[in-house]
């Protein structure tokens, strides 16, 4: 099936044109390849201009540091800083600024969350629940800690399509269970969890509960009020943002309660040789100087998601996966790894008996920037039994005939091979 032949939106179509105008990437005088088609988005996605602008703005004309000193640079950046945070407190629905705390990455998040609430409240025998499909960032911290406090890991089993066993999960909850962790989309599959129900049911056996959103923060509303999780982390440069910038979001009585996970300046009240005192959130869990010029520039990330609208770039990137799945599947020996009841703009594959590094290596001389791997899911690809996949990653800003040329490219390699 060509482009032409499924039904679209005018007004859709209008506005991704217009979109990609925002995009240097895609600009004719991009240096690197004009022609690239980019669809690699859940590795990181591409940056709009009113980002980088921002970005810019502060190396050139107002460089300073937070918080700090009392200079009129000083002033502006501290002020822009915190009007990010401000506006991720909104954009999550959170009670209050103090549960937005800024780390360098989802990754160092969770490692803050694990050390600094695991530590505490985890004893021999006790249970730190994980999916089966979860990414290494989102195991390997548990593993230090359950080394270090004697608890044990535990799995939620999927089945072939990639969904969760609902049945499983509450039959573990049951058994001295004190912490759940999972994914609110898998970066491999796709899959959109049923995380709301989760929670509540986590929450129904004394657990807490800890949502990697960032695979979600840029394509589904996250309500965390509605949602309920104890904890939150997603990434910026997932989400139209610059790297080096991670996001926790927390509850703000737990934060309270859990010890700082660095020491340095920023986190403290008072220093002597003798004792410290530590700050008030959020402030308490952000040692030293933090990526000022990240978080800053990605306020303009945030208002411009905000200006299209999440359910438009859902509903838009649905349509476009629904298209994307039913041409690929016309492909012979393509076999799709992933086909949950409810999924993000996400495509894992096979291409028959072609190793996927290989098809990778051939689709990037066409032209086409694809994942190839596991994907930092090594437990999920024994699960199905694979070496790896290649992945196909769409976003609000990739068209139908990018999924074309998608198409024609995977057709052309395997009439090679």
């Amino acid at each position: 099936m060509e482009s032409s032949a499924l039904p679209k939106s005018p007004f859709v179509d209008l506005e991704v044109g217009k979109i990609r105008n925002d995009f240097p990437f895609f600009h004719k005088l991009n240096p690197s390849n004009p022609k690239v088609i980019y669809l690699d988005n859940a590795a990181t996605t591409l940056k709009p201009q009113i980002m980088l602008d921002e970005l810019l703005n502060y190396y050139k004309f107002e460089t300073s540091n937070i918080h700090r000193s009392n200079h009129q640079l000083a002033a502006i950046s501290t002020h822009k800083f915190e009007e990010t945070r401000s506006a991720i407190t909104y954009f999550l629905n959170a009670n209050s600024n103090d549960e937005i705390i800024f780390t360098k990455s989802a990754t160092e998040s969770i490692n803050l969350i694990a050390r600094c609430l695991g530590k505490s409240i985890l004893a021999p025998g006790d249970v730190i629940l994980l999916s089966h499909m979860e990414h290494h960032s989102n195991i390997v911290p548990w593993q230090l800690i359950a080394k270090e406090t004697g608890a044990r890991i535990k799995v939620i089993p999927i089945d072939d399509n990639g969904d969760l066993d609902m049945v499983e999960y509450k039959k573990l909850l049951g058994e001295k269970v004190q912490i759940v962790s999972v994914v609110h989309i898998s970066n491999t599959l796709g899959t959109v969890n049923p995380v709301a129900e989760m929670i509540k049911m986590a929450h129904d056996y004394g657990a807490y509960f800890i949502l990697d959103a960032a695979q979600s923060f840029l394509h589904e509303k996250i309500d965390v009020k509605l949602l309920d999780p104890d904890f939150l982390v997603c990434s910026a440069h997932k989400a139209l943002g610059p790297t080096g910038l991670g996001i926790l979001y927390g509850k703000e009585n737990l934060l309270e309660k859990m010890p700082p996970y660095m020491g340095g300046g920023e986190m403290i009240h008072h220093v002597s040789f003798e004792q410290t005192t530590f700050n008030d959130l959020p402030y308490k869990f952000e040692a030293g100087t933090p990526p000022v010029a990240q978080v800053i520039a990605f306020k303009k990330s945030i208002e411009y998601i905000q200006s299209i609208g999440q359910d438009n770039i859902s509903n838009y990137e649905n349509s476009l996966l629904a298209y994307a799945t039913n041409s690929l599947l016309q492909i012979p020996k393509l076999k799709i790894i992933g086909n949950a009841r409810k999924k993000s703009s996400i495509i894992s594959f096979l291409l028959g008996d072609i190793h996927p590094s290989d098809v990778g290596t051939l689709l990037d001389k066409q032209g086409l920037a694809v994942r190839v791997g596991t994907h930092c899911t090594e437990p999920l690809m024994k699960r199905f039994n694979i070496s790896g996949t290649i992945r196909a990653s769409l976003a609000f800003y990739n068209t139908y005939e990018e999924v074309d040329s998608l198409k024609h490219a995977l057709i052309k390699i395997q009439d090679f091979y």
